[in-house]
């Protein structure tokens, strides 16, 4: 697999398992009342730890090829995807500002996602 195809298959493992791991996290807290131990048995709670143990390995293993300046950026199209899911969801009410904000977040990952990966060369296997 391509340099380019696996960068783009671990961004979106990346995106997807932190909007949806804190999507899980937060359907199992909201009104939770049973303290924070007994919310680790709710399913949700378990479902959004795993996605976001993923989440973790995904964004460890895409750091360890791409630059850090193109890899937060270009990732941050999880806090889109978290607003989408919060109003279509959860049913949040998200105001004109927040959504203004969002735009630039996309505006910006457009821009940084349109540049390469990676700035300094590959090392030749040993």
């Amino acid at each position: 697999m391509s340099r380019a195809r696996k960068t783009a298959l671990f961004v979106a493992i990346v995106v997807f398992s932190n909007t949806f791991g804190n999507l899980c996290l937060s359907l199992g807290m909201k009104g939770s009342d049973s303290g924070l131990i007994a919310s680790l048995l709710n399913p949700w709670v378990v479902i959004g730890i795993a996605l976001l143990i993923v989440w973790t390995f995904a964004r460890m293993a895409l750091l360890s090829w791409a630059d850090l300046s193109y890899v937060l950026p270009v990732t941050s199209l999880g806090y889109v995807l978290n607003a989408i899911l919060g109003r279509f969801v959860q049913n949040e009410a998200i105001t004109w500002e927040r959504w203004l904000g969002t735009l630039l977040i996309v505006s910006g990952t457009a821009l940084v996602g349109a540049t390469s990966p990676g700035t300094t060369p590959e090392k030749p296997p040993a």
